[in-house]
């Protein structure tokens, strides 16, 4: 069991370290390009930070592990709410009275009823879940456009990202790095999480649900835990509505067009109902404009213990 943890440990790192490489070409490039800001900060920033996700996705999916790949999207977003947000609000509370943050709360509602609806309606994630799911994006996206016309458009998030004055070669080798890391940490992330399920006698999603989608998640977590730092509440919590979005939409069309995913019956019946849980509770803090506060994040960073508990003791 030691070998396949330690592979599987060393795929994240790859996997998050490739993907880092990934942004920072892309948005190098771009600014080689003379693209405007808003469009690199809508584009290349939004979606590269999904790219584990999405890398993880399509690879389970095509290596017949499905389950790690629903694991992923949903157990993502469980650990984005409760254990992303939960753990910088104990060391600072974290506002929610943030302008036009409503528009994207109901934005993540909606993309979570989406994806809720048609998994209970087919059991699956398939090529008519992902048209759907695109055309979700689609919209999502046009919401991002329509609002950046009132503020800065991303550009700080590029500026995170890129060099002050980026070189054509660093950039290529940035790129390369990201283009031929990410698949094999995905790789070696996927076929030892199938190994290591199996030796526990655990079904795949679990290790989705934990160890997998709170990896993919820590770039996320650094982004939050520093935006709190700096009480800079609408980083914090955009960056997490957002990234669920993108992982319901993007990654889940992504999952689709690679394949039929299936859902098993435990994951309809307990890890998706703890998603919805998540995202409703999230988004009555943001409508309500409540402070997500020490005592919330306490709440919050032991529910998701608990529930990675339930998770690690449940068998197939």
């Amino acid at each position: 069991m030691l070998a396949p943890t330690l592979f599987l440990l060393i795929g994240l790192v790859v996997l998050l370290a490739s993907g880092d490489r990934l942004v920072r070409g892309a948005a190098n490039l771009a600014k080689l390009a003379n693209v405007p800001p808003l469009i690199v900060g809508l584009t290349v920033v939004a979606f590269g930070t999904s790219a584990p996700e999405l890398v993880v996705t399509i690879g389970a999916v095509l290596g017949d592990a499905a389950g790690i790949a629903m694991g992923n999207i949903v157990g993502s977003n469980i650990a984005n709410v409760l254990m992303v947000l939960g753990l910088p609000a104990i060391i600072f509370p974290i506002s929610m009275s943030v302008p036009r943050l409503r528009l994207h709360g109901g934005a993540l509602l909606l993309a979570t009823l989406l994806f809720c609806g048609m998994v209970y309606r087919s059991g699956s994630i398939g090529t008519t879940e992902a048209i759907v799911f695109t055309v979700g994006m689609l919209m999502y996206f046009s919401l991002m456009i329509y609002e950046s016309r009132g503020g800065s458009g991303g550009a700080s998030d590029v500026d995170e990202v890129t060099a002050q004055d980026p070189h054509v070669m660093p950039t290529l080798g940035l790129l390369a790095m990201g283009l031929i890391g990410l698949p094999i940490g995905a790789s070696l992330l996927v076929e030892n999480g199938e190994h290591l399920a199996k030796m526990l006698g655990v079904r795949e999603e679990v290790i989705g649900l934990t160890v997998v989608a709170f990896g993919t998640s820590l770039p996320e977590l650094a982004t939050v835990l520093a935006a709190a730092l700096k009480k800079e509440e609408s980083v914090a919590v955009g960056s997490i509505v957002g990234s669920n979005v993108f992982n319901l939409l993007f990654v889940g069309a992504a999952a689709g067009y690679a394949g039929t995913a299936p859902f098993s019956d435990a994951a309809l019946s307990v890890d998706i109902p703890v998603m919805i849980l998540a995202t409703a509770f999230v988004s009555l803090l943001i409508f309500t404009k409540t402070t997500y506060g020490r005592a919330l994040g306490v709440v919050s960073v032991i529910a998701y213990l608990g529930y990675i508990i339930v998770l690690g003791t449940a068998t197939n």
